[in-house]
């Protein structure tokens, strides 16, 4: 990342001028903690040193006298240097956008507490450290929203925050590349315990370590960052893994968790010369974090298209489980139908056997009906033993032969019995045969 050096002394100059004129300010209203510190030490001789090195070094810029520190006063102005956001157009709009009310400052009040919930000057409610991060919203400071623009655009950094987080992604992708190249031990044992890279790591790339490291350590590693860009947050994370490998091959993956939030911070606490030492001898190969972006991307992109077909096969699973439950759903229809046909079969052939008996019943009846009609004299003569046995013979006894009668000639008025057969109820008189009756021919007639 390269840098303007041209406004570098002008900005230098004022800044110098208006830094001294608010250390006075803040010294007599004690507002501030970091004034007060500053004030109360009075400019050290060391810090005396590095303002006239700096001065002087202004127009032979090098990275190297970053990576050794910037002086904490001097850091609003380089860190707008260092990312080219003096001039930015957008400066103007800034002021336009502070007369605007914001919806969210009750979830902006809220969230501080949540910022730096371990650090000491900001853990405490409606303490000087959480008042300063709610005035942070409210300071018309043009130079540092312009320089928030540019980490945005310029550092990967928007990227990092869409909803999809893709860039996150990518990041956990090359990081855990570069673990199991450089520290193949330790990258099994992650493998073996499911110590995923995104459990440890993704706060670091999120937050450039703000949040996980003690401020000094943190700031420092960010001048870096406005520098070199993500490849310093890639340095120092395999600095720190290389530095707690022998701890963490000891431990499971609550341990390791616990390490990472618990002792790793504490053990910068004497500052951050040595992780940053550790972390330039790490083997970073620019060509290689590009070759893995883009077996990031080819994966990535393979992963879509799995997914275009894993929703089209589902989609097309849940209509065959519909059609399937139609199915299903007619094929029972169907079974309880071929039953009920069944039934209705059996029944219809019952049916039509007991018909057939009838019929044949019936046509017996009409045979044995058709011969008593041509021969009644001989069914007289018969009697009883004419008739056939069952209920043929008790219709004919009790339709044919019950009540005929006669009247003779020369008695008038006079009715005459011919003949009568009266059928008695069947019942059985031990030898299974019919009881009946037979009336002989009576004839009346007047003496």
């Amino acid at each position: 990342m390269k840098v303007h050096k041209a406004p570098l002394v002008v900005l230098l100059e004022t800044d110098s001028k208006s830094l001294r004129s608010v250390n006075g300010s803040r010294r007599n209203s004690g507002s501030s903690l970091v004034s007060s510190s500053s004030a109360s030490s009075n400019l050290s001789h060391l810090e005396e040193d590095s303002w006239i090195l700096w001065g002087r070094i202004v127009n032979e810029w090098e990275d190297e006298l970053v990576r050794k520190g910037i002086p904490h006063h001097f850091r609003a102005i380089v860190w707008q240097l260092l990312c080219n956001a003096q001039n930015m157009p957008i400066k103007d709009q800034y002021s336009e956008l502070l007369k605007m009310t914001s919806p969210c400052e009750k979830l902006i009040r809220r969230d501080i507490a949540r910022t730096y919930p371990e650090h000491e000057f900001f853990k405490e409610k409606d303490s000087l450290g959480q008042e300063v991060l709610f005035n942070v919203m409210k300071m018309p400071e043009e130079e540092a929203f312009c320089v928030f623009v540019k980490l945005m655009q310029d550092y990967r950094l928007r990227e990092l925050f869409k909803p999809s987080m893709a860039e996150l992604g990518l990041c956990m992708y090359q990081f855990e590349c570069m673990i199991q190249e450089q520290l193949p031990e330790l990258h099994m044992h992650f493998q073996a315990q499911s110590f995923h890279t995104s459990m440890y790591a993704s706060s670091w790339f999120l937050t450039i370590f703000l949040t996980s490291f003690p401020l000094p350590v943190a700031t420092r590693i960010f001048d870096i960052f406005m520098c070199d860009g993500l490849e310093i947050v890639f340095r120092v994370g395999l600095a720190i893994l290389q530095m707690n490998q022998a701890e963490l091959l000891q431990l499971d993956m609550e341990g390791m968790l616990q390490h990472f939030q618990k002792v790793i911070p504490h053990q910068l606490d004497s500052g951050p010369d040595r992780v940053i030492l550790t972390a330039y001898q790490v083997k970073y190969n620019a060509k290689k974090m590009k070759k893995l972006e883009k077996d990031y991307t080819t994966i990535k992109t393979k992963e879509m298209e799995e997914q275009v077909e894993i929703k089209r096969l589902r989609t097309e699973n849940r209509l065959l489980k519909q059609r399937i439950d139609t199915l299903e759903k007619g094929q029972v229809t169907r079974a309880q139908e071929a039953e009920e046909n069944y039934l209705i079969k059996r029944e219809l052939a019952t049916v039509k056997q007991q018909c057939e008996e009838a019929s044949s019943q019936l046509e017996s009846a009409q045979s044995t009906i058709r011969q008593l009609q041509q021969q009644p004299h001989g069914v007289r003569r018969s009697g009883p033993a004419a008739l056939p046995r069952g209920g043929a013979g008790r219709m004919m006894g009790e339709g044919l032969y019950k009540g005929h009668t006669h009247t003779r000639p020369g008695h008038r008025g006079q009715p005459v019995l011919l003949f009568h057969w009266a059928l008695l109820p069947p019942h059985n008189n031990g030898g299974g045969t019919m009881n009946w009756f037979g009336s002989s021919m009576l004839e009346s007639s007047q003496i």
